[in-house]
């Protein structure tokens, strides 16, 4: 059969998790109730039970039971962008069902041109919506779902799974290259046009003197070189030709390396500040080339000591800070600051990558520390902390906005349960 053919005959995104291993939230419960210290525990058994309690019954646009970003959040109910992607690796281990589906779901209302929806609104919670909405044609979301379908296939063992994912992936990157792909190499996100925030970054510090254009941003890049090495080895996996995405890969790596990185600062940039270095600031963004891979080991190695070790950069009391605390730009205000526990297990799944386990398991035990202790003080559980280790609700929101305090029960950038289990795994 030909890649068009296959390709074509896997349109129907249907599967089974195997036998005895669909797993239950009674599990999610229990195993909250024993990873990670004792002193986390009683954070972790409530996100379990708030999971559930985001969860809601197959509706249309989904095909099967989807969660919401949690119900404390201001925007009312919502599933996907890359909240998704954090909450079926939370529950992952315990309830795979339940995370396959809300990655099939994820990947369901992808458009024909490629383009994954950011985020869908969908009716109830505190907004109060009455019909369901989303963005089909601007905007997208960071596409860390394939990340997510690896995780289930390493704990599932399930690699039959693939052929239900590899569709929506190829037509992802084909979206990146018709959409998002720079002339001069690398990709970047719409941040630099619209600011409609489509790296999931709102507001973010790199866009706020760079004039726009298409200019490759170090998040993007490094997310779609992610994309093709996946999709290379699921090529492999189901017998087609895997060539064109790794040679792809290979290109995107050594534009990475070379093109978005300064020597002299031992740090990665958007292709702007490497260009200007008045441009240059300290955003926590710059890690993914750590994460995705694409850094060489003795760049990895550099940027763990100088930068997310570094007190006065991104290892603040509740890391990681989404800005640099020494940046000038630094403030307590939405991802300018403020630091999410997402952004922490992104950064340890970093380190780990290039065999840092200390500095890993560091980051996860300041970060679920400090989530430990607001829980214990508030009752529960925040969308970002003060990365100063004070109160979340001195931190801003948007305070040109209504909503000018950090969400309450939010689930979308918690995965807090995932991060006790990752812990545990490094003693």
């Amino acid at each position: 059969m030909s890649a068009l053919l296959f390709i074509a005959s896997l349109t129907r995104l249907t599967a089974q998790v195997p036998p005895g291993a669909a797993g239950s939230w009674a599990q999610l419960s229990r195993d909250a109730g024993r990873v990670g210290k004792p002193a986390w525990r009683p954070m972790l058994r409530y996100v379990a039970a708030l999971h559930q309690k985001a969860t809601h019954p197959a509706a249309w646009p989904f095909d099967y039971e989807w969660e919401d970003l949690g119900p404390g959040y201001v925007y009312g109910n919502a599933f996907g962008h890359w909240d998704v992607v954090h909450e079926a690796l939370d529950v992952l281990p315990s309830y795979p069902e339940h995370a396959l589906h809300q990655l099939l779901n994820d990947v369901k209302n992808q458009e024909p041109n490629g383009l994954v929806p950011g985020s869908i609104y969908m009716p109830g919670g505190l907004s109060g919506r009455d019909s369901v909405r989303w963005n089909k044609d601007t905007q997208g979301h960071p596409p860390l779902w394939p990340l997510a379908v690896q995780e289930y296939v390493h704990v599932t063992r399930d690699s039959a799974v693939v052929k239900h994912f590899y569709t929506p992936l190829v037509r992802q990157i084909t979206w990146f290259e018709n959409n998002r792909k720079v002339e001069s190499g690398g990709f970047f996100y719409n941040d630099i046009l619209l600011k409609k925030w489509e790296s999931g970054v709102d507001e973010g510090i790199r866009f706020d003197e760079v004039a726009p254009g298409a200019l490759a941003c170090v998040d993007a890049t490094s997310h779609v070189y992610a994309l093709y090495t996946i999709a290379a080895q699921w090529a492999r996996q189901l017998g087609l030709d895997a060539a064109y995405y790794e040679k792809r890969a290979a290109e995107l790596r050594a534009f990475i390396q070379t093109s978005l990185y300064v020597p002299a600062d031992g740090m990665f940039y958007d292709s702007w500040a490497v260009k200007n270095p008045a441009l240059r600031n300290l955003p926590s963004e710059s890690m993914w080339p750590l994460v995705t891979g694409a850094a060489t080991q003795a760049q990895a190695d550099r940027y763990i000591d100088t930068y997310l070790l570094n007190k006065e950069v991104f290892l603040t009391e509740h890391p990681i800070a989404t800005v640099g605390r020494r940046d000038p730009k630094f403030e307590l205000r939405m991802w300018r600051g403020p630091a999410w526990n997402s952004m922490a297990y992104w950064a340890a799944r970093g380190c780990l990558r290039y065999g840092r386990r200390a500095a890993a398991r560091l980051i996860l035990e300041k970060a679920l520390d400090d989530s430990a202790r607001q829980f214990e003080r508030t009752g529960t559980i925040w969308e970002f902390y003060n990365p100063l280790g004070g109160k979340p609700e001195d931190v801003k929101r948007k305070p040109t906005s209504k909503y000018n305090q950090p969400c309450r029960d939010y689930l979308g950038h918690n995965p807090v349960i995932e991060m006790a289990r990752l812990y545990d795994s490094l003693k």
